[in-house]
């Protein structure tokens, strides 16, 4: 009798240490609509919800662009208020004067949609449609691209703008074994435990192996060294906590780069650089640019930042903002 007890008491903790270990294994792994993602050069994410209670952008009036209004009056879906969550690939594109420019982009969206009245919105525009692994795919002809859109749940849509069907074809395989919390693409598998927990924004980018990428910020020549992964990330703490991480290929490239930021924070902090934020709160416009650092580690440089609540609110202000229509660029 006692060693049927022990036995059945043994049974009960296994099966209780694999839910708890299934649990902390599902929030370690990325948010499904970044999973679903393909292979891609680049990836961001956004989750909406906090954002929109911090700064109640939903509330504000919005002027439309007429085929975003269009495709209101038709589905019922406004982005503002109704997108939870959206992921975003980017893809190199190996014409840069192609139909797409210098980058494709494959997106996932999740939020609160009538799948009927957008399924009859897709059925009307659509000039192609395609039946892949029990879904449908509409192609859509904008700005000689074709934009392929398939609704893969109650939830959940994505669109592709890629030359090919490749990448609308990979995000429906990858819906389709969604339950594994730890599949996606290299990217993904390699640098999102990079991404400091609970971060509502994030994005993850390689600079390619051949070129850097070179800008100006105030007047001074700036460079993403060849090779580099860059991790950034924003997090609500009850202010705004903005990091980015570059990994670079060595330990002098890193350097380089913390020495390239101090001088620019010198600049900002020496000649009162407002950044568009002349109507926020001078405090705390101060505060943040006094929280500005970048510091070494080996071959990564770490760029940290805190926003205060209220000069997001300032610089995040929606009144007269156009919204773009919902199709890809």
């Amino acid at each position: 009798m006692r060693r049927r007890t022990w036995i059945s008491l043994a049974i009960v903790l296994a099966l209780v240490a694999a839910l708890a270990t299934a649990v902390y294994l599902r929030k370690q792994a990325p948010p499904e609509v970044a999973r679903l993602l393909p292979e891609a050069d680049g990836i961001v994410y956004f989750n909406l919800k906090p954002l929109r209670k911090l700064t109640r952008f939903d509330r504000h009036p919005v002027a439309h662009d007429p085929d975003y209004q269009k495709f209101i009056d038709s589905t019922g879906i406004v982005f503002e208020r109704d997108l939870d969550e959206a992921a975003f690939a980017i893809h190199r594109m190996a014409d840069p004067n192609g139909p797409n420019g210098a980058v494709a982009y494959s997106e996932v969206f999740q939020g609160r949609f009538d799948g009927q009245r957008l399924t009859s919105y897709l059925e009307a525009q659509s000039s192609a449609r395609e039946s892949y692994a029990g879904h449908e795919i509409y192609s859509i002809e904008h700005e000689g691209r074709t934009d392929r859109l398939v609704v893969l749940g109650y939830d959940l849509v994505a669109v592709s703008n890629a030359p090919t069907a490749e990448q609308i074809h990979s995000i429906i395989d990858r819906y389709h074994s969604a339950a594994s919390p730890f599949t996606g693409d290299t990217l993904l598998s390699r640098y999102y435990s990079a991404v400091p927990l609970l971060s509502e924004a994030w994005g993850i980018g390689e600079i390619e192996p051949a070129s850097g990428v070179q800008f100006q910020m105030f007047g001074l020549p700036m460079t993403l060294p060849a090779g580099a992964t860059f991790i950034g990330s924003i997090r609500y703490l009850g202010s705004v906590h903005l990091r980015l991480v570059e990994i670079a290929p060595n330990a002098n490239v890193a350097k380089e780069s913390v020495e390239m930021v101090n001088l620019a924070l010198r600049l900002i902090r020496s000649t009162h650089v407002t950044i568009g934020a002349q109507d926020a709160n001078t405090a705390d416009w101060e505060a943040f640019v006094r929280s500005m650092k970048v510091e070494q580690k080996d071959k990564r440089a770490i760029f940290q930042a805190i926003v205060p609540t209220r000069l997001v609110r300032s610089l995040l202000s929606v009144k007269n903002t156009v919204v773009a229509a919902p199709v890809t660029p």
